[in-house]
């Protein structure tokens, strides 16, 4: 199997069908999780289960004295598995990195088996959700060096040369999910900065293939951040027609582009996190 092409047709699905993977309004509820150790799956995996709860292989099922319901189908999460191989030219070995795969099931999907992992979902009020994003903001600009302005315009955009992110003014913004998610956007692409995760490409310009990565790469970012503080609403989210459209061109001429943006992603997110 073509683990690449497999994993961005799946995306490229779901986006053609309207469904934008790593926009999800449940993930402020929880997140797809091992039913054995409880961790969370990558976010590639989380973009394509599609679906919190618990999963298991069907060895691990039957270990624990239940069955997978008759006709369900299982899903495919992916991990990478280093693997020791020779150099064609200098003969010497090294350690290289494959995308392998295996297959899952949701607990829903199995009968004879208890969720090991139940957490009690407290939802913020509206202070605590601003309360949470501002913390996560003015950490990470503390810890970065980055520099936030707020300004009335109808712009919002990442400076790489003075490495400033400029936000409209917050009573510019019909809704608070939508504020905190430009600025997750334009904090995400900061940290490509050279000094940071030497992310960004001096050639990127909108209608470029390396424009249409980065801006999914924020996208991504920015989205999860604001499933994270738990402020997402069905109407936060930002993308055009005319994005959409570059993604699928972009993810139909680079089919490990995905896995690529998804792994970015994630370095991105945890690095403003702290994690």
């Amino acid at each position: 199997m073509d683990l690449y092409k497999e994993i961005t047709e799946r995306i490229m699905t779901q986006m053609e069908n309207g469904i934008i993977p790593w926009h999800k309004p449940w993930i402020a509820f929880g997140k797809a999780i091992s039913h054995t150790t409880g961790k969370p799956y990558s976010l590639l995996n989380q973009m394509m289960l599609g679906k919190p709860g618990e999963y298991l292989t069907f060895k691990q099922c039957q270990a624990e004295g239940g069955k997978v319901k008759k006709g369900e189908k299982a899903q495919m999460v992916v991990f990478w598995k280093w693997m020791t191989v020779e150099d064609e030219e200098t003969k010497e070995e090294k350690e290289v990195p494959f995308l392998r795969y295996y297959n899952v099931f949701h607990i829903d999907q199995c009968e004879g088996l208890r969720h090991k992992h139940i957490t009690e979902i407290v939802m913020p009020n509206g202070a605590a959700s601003n309360d949470t994003a501002n913390e996560i903001i003015y950490d990470y600009l503390g810890r970065s060096s980055v520099v936030m302005r707020h300004e009335s315009g109808d712009r919002a955009y990442y400076q790489p040369m003075t490495d400033t992110v400029v936000i409209p003014d917050r009573r510019q913004f019909a809704e608070t999910a939508e504020f905190y998610s430009t600025i997750f956007h334009e904090l995400t692409h900061s940290t490509g900065h050279e000094s940071r995760l030497n992310r960004l490409e001096k050639t990127a310009f909108f209608g470029t293939e390396s424009y249409s990565k980065e801006e999914l790469i924020a996208e991504i970012g920015a989205a999860t951040l604001v499933n994270h503080c738990g402020i997402e609403t069905s109407s936060s989210f930002r993308n055009s027609t005319a994005y959409i459209q570059n993604w699928l061109s972009v993810l139909k001429n680079d089919k490990r582009f995905i896995v690529s943006a998804a792994g970015k992603a994630e370095k991105a997110i945890n690095l403003i996190l702290n994690q």
